[in-house]
């Protein structure tokens, strides 16, 4: 089975497709990264992928918009519902320090979700949107990004792309939680 979704690798739609996956105990599963809205819902519609997984509302930022404006633009039927706890961290390359920081990137309801924490701790440095919080990292790792910028994503990016976690749980809230769903070609 081929699960789509939005995201690269080591996003938080990837942690929440194999936590899906384990809970639901599927088999024969893997994984195809999709990182836009439109290449996962044109995906399932054209039966390139099985199923996908993508976010739909966050615990701080509210509504995933491109997900829903997805939805309304594409025939899928969603078969699921379910969380997954987010915890945001500050990713930089290793051995930079705060002092080499000029930019923080990600992709908007990652910064949604740590607001206050980048007006508190990183007031005045500019703060810009990206695709995917993974890929952010990915292209920080592969020289894409200025090595100066830190991004904003998740301690598994952290570790595939071999970046180092400046600051961990960066995130207003304590309890961040992401919805997320499963959905298969409409029928």
């Amino acid at each position: 089975m081929k699960i789509g979704i939005m995201g690269a690798l080591g996003s938080f739609t990837e942690q929440a497709a194999l936590q899906y996956v384990q809970t639901q105990k599927l088999e024969n599963t893997s994984i195809v990264p999709l990182v836009e809205i439109e290449s996962v819902l044109t995906a399932i519609e054209a039966g390139d992928v099985d199923m996908v997984i993508f976010p739909i509302q966050n615990s701080l930022s509210g509504i995933v918009e491109s997900s829903i404006h997805g939805l309304s633009q594409h025939i899928c039927t969603i078969t699921d519902f379910f969380e997954l706890e987010v915890n945001q961290n500050l990713l930089v390359l290793p051995g930079t320090t705060s002092a080499q920081i000029s930019q923080i990137t990600s992709q908007r309801p990652a910064i949604g979700q740590c607001t206050s924490y980048l007006t508190r701790a990183w007031e005045g440095t500019p703060v810009t949107e990206y695709v995917d919080t993974a890929k952010a990292a990915a292209d920080l790792a592969n020289g894409t990004l200025a090595p100066d910028t830190a991004v904003i994503a998740s301690a598994r990016a952290a570790e595939l792309y071999e970046l180092e976690i400046l600051e961990p749980a960066i995130q207003d809230l304590k309890h961040n939680f992401t919805s997320f769903v499963a959905a298969v070609r409409g029928k």
